[in-house]
């Protein structure tokens, strides 16, 4: 009982640290004292990691995404240590999925990945892909993985322009940034080779099952707008994460086991 509250203690605990990290790197670009984002302005630190959560500039309260956060790492938490990876056992799983949840919110709230941040992940995801697959394995992973999204970022980007030039409009977004495009090998070397394959097919049908969806309900309120797209990040770290933690599942799937 007492090590399980440790556990959810410890995933509030980085719920909170992905909270802090999603709110001042993409405002500041580095560590800094904590801030509200609605006006930027310091908050003393009891104030925002504890109580009220209230920006006194303001006053604005944190947004509710900070409570799902903490929420969801607290179940994650207590799943993993029940479930941990079995060469980088709870540790290395626990890292990840923090790391994971630091590119999921800021990708989410801005639309971008940060390039420090996919640093970052390369350093986690070299060690810890070297332990699981094996050096040559990581490198392949991380080559195919950096290459094949940097093809299809090339290949939107053409599309999106000749469709623009078709149409007489100006083009405000992208269908893929190249933060994508570092996350993606990121992930390659995460995952190895062929596991970033895998990943990258279940990226694609995750992120086409849910844009569809999107630009349907989009349609149906009349928003929808040419060129809307969703950020992608997610749809590669929900693919990895499928590869990474049910992976037996998906090969016994695939085989029809």
């Amino acid at each position: 009982m007492f090590i399980n509250i440790l556990i959810v203690l410890l995933g509030v605990a980085t719920g909170m640290l992905v909270n802090y990290l999603a709110d001042v790197l993409p405002l500041r670009r580095r560590f800094s004292k904590p801030l509200c984002t609605a006006c930027q302005a310091d908050m003393p630190p009891v104030n925002y990691w504890l109580w009220p959560r209230r920006c006194l500039a303001c006053g604005k309260h944190r947004c509710w995404r900070v409570w799902l956060v903490e929420a969801i790492y607290a179940v994650l938490a207590i799943w993993l240590w029940q479930t941990p990876l079995e060469k980088i056992g709870f540790w290395g799983g626990w890292l990840l999925l923090a790391y994971f949840g630091v590119v999921v919110v800021i990708d989410i709230e801005y639309r971008l990945i940060l390039h420090p941040v996919s640093l970052v992940g390369v350093v986690i995801a070299l060690g810890l892909g070297w332990i699981s697959n094996g050096l040559p394995s990581t490198l392949i992973g991380g080559a195919v993985g950096f290459g094949v999204m940097w093809l299809l970022y090339m290949l939107g980007e053409l599309v999106m322009r000749l469709v623009a030039r078709l149409r007489g409009e100006t083009v405000d977004d992208v269908a893929l940034g190249f933060g994508d495009v570092n996350l993606s090998g990121v992930l390659g070397l995460l995952l190895g080779w062929p596991g970033i394959v895998v990943g990258l097919v279940l990226a694609i049908f995750i992120g086409g099952a849910v844009s569809l969806l999107f630009m349907l309900g989009m349609a149906l309120t009349r928003r929808y707008r040419l060129f809307m797209a969703l950020p992608y990040g997610p749809f590669l770290i929900a693919g990895a994460v499928i590869v990474l933690f049910f992976r037996s599942s998906v090969i016994g799937y695939l085989l029809g086991n």
